[in-house]
C-alpha cells in the first residue's frame, strides 16, 4: 500500500481543484457518495486504486481541454479518494 502513498503525495493538481476538495472533506459520507463514484468492493484497499483511477481519467480529460471535462465530478472524486487515503491511513494499512 506504499506505492498509493506515495502516488497521493506526489498528487500535483491545481491549487483551488485541491482546496475545493480538501473542504469538502467534512460533508464526504462514504455510504452515500461512493456508491456514485466507483463499483467495488467496500474496503479502501479496493475503493483507493479504483478512484485513482477515475482521477487520471479525469485529469486526462482536463488536460486535453475536452468539453465532457466536469469539475464538480473531478471535486467530487478528488474528495472520495482524499478520504479513503485518511481511512487507510487511520487503519494503519498504507
Amino acid at each position: 500500500m506504499s506505492d498509493f502513498r506515495m502516488i497521493l503525495a506526489n498528487l500535483r493538481r491545481p491549487r483551488l481543484l485541491m482546496h475545493a476538495a480538501r473542504f469538502g472533506l467534512g460533508d464526504y459520507r462514504r455510504e452515500r457518495d461512493l456508491r456514485r463514484l466507483v463499483r467495488c468492493g467496500l474496503s479502501p484497499e479496493d475503493t483507493v486504486p479504483s478512484l485513482m483511477s477515475v482521477e487520471a481519467a479525469l485529469e486526462e480529460t482536463r488536460l486535453k481541454g475536452d468539453m465532457s471535462y466536469s469539475v464538480a465530478r473531478h471535486i467530487e472524486v478528488l474528495i472520495a479518494l482524499l478520504a479513503e487515503a485518511q481511512l487507510l491511513r487511520r487503519d494503519g494499512v498504507a
